[in-house]
């Protein structure tokens, strides 16, 4: 018999692997966290498992998402991403990749780590929901609108309430699996 899932996953094998592996999961590395963020963005207008199939091609485009590397970035690197089929060829998500890389490290600069500053908006520990049903879920929260604000503040772009909300299910910063999905547990588990 198969564990129930949160239905929105479908049956596509790679939304299903990243729903039973990676969503939800409390991300605390640094490179992981500007992955996410770089994909939450890059997601606005098109489908999550769009950018899932181009996953490995933002890593190759972006140094492994190095925010030390991506940051020395120039025009030509912008152009040439411009170009490249494997990532999502919109201008502007590019070069707010390249402008979050810098405000990713200012924000080290000053709390130690990014992972520090992105998850004392939850006090350091996940927000566990239970929901039941796929229509309770928010596409945004008073919280996420906060650290939008506070995002944006710092020089971030593509950044909006509904993509920080994403970006904290993604993350771990919420545990938004439904009650009945075998990962909600686990999940719950891992951020006791």
């Amino acid at each position: 018999m198969e564990s129930a899932r949160c239905e929105w996953c479908g049956t596509e094998p790679l939304y299903v692997q990243y729903h039973d592996v990676e969503w939800g999961v409390p991300v605390w590395d640094d490179h992981t966290l500007f992955e996410f963020l770089t994909l939450e963005g890059a997601q606005a207008g098109l489908s999550w498992i769009t950018i899932l199939r181009k996953r490995e091609g933002y890593r190759r485009a972006f140094a492994n998402f190095d925010p030390r590397a991506v940051v020395g970035f120039g025009e030509n690197d912008v152009e040439r991403l411009c170009d490249d089929a494997s990532i999502v060829r919109n201008r502007l998500k590019i070069r707010s990749t390249i402008d979050n890389a810098k405000s990713l490290l200012e924000v080290q600069d000053e709390w130690g780590t990014f992972a520090s500053y992105i998850w004392s908006f939850v006090g350091g520990v996940p927000i566990q929901n239970t929901w039941t049903e796929l229509g309770e879920i928010p596409a945004r929260t008073p919280l996420a609108e906060e650290m939008s604000r506070d995002l944006k503040k710092r020089g971030f772009r593509f950044v909006g309430p509904t993509i920080v909300y994403a970006y904290m299910q993604a993350t771990g910063m919420v545990n938004d699996h439904l009650v009945e999905c075998f990962r909600h547990a686990e999940i719950a588990n891992l951020g006791a």
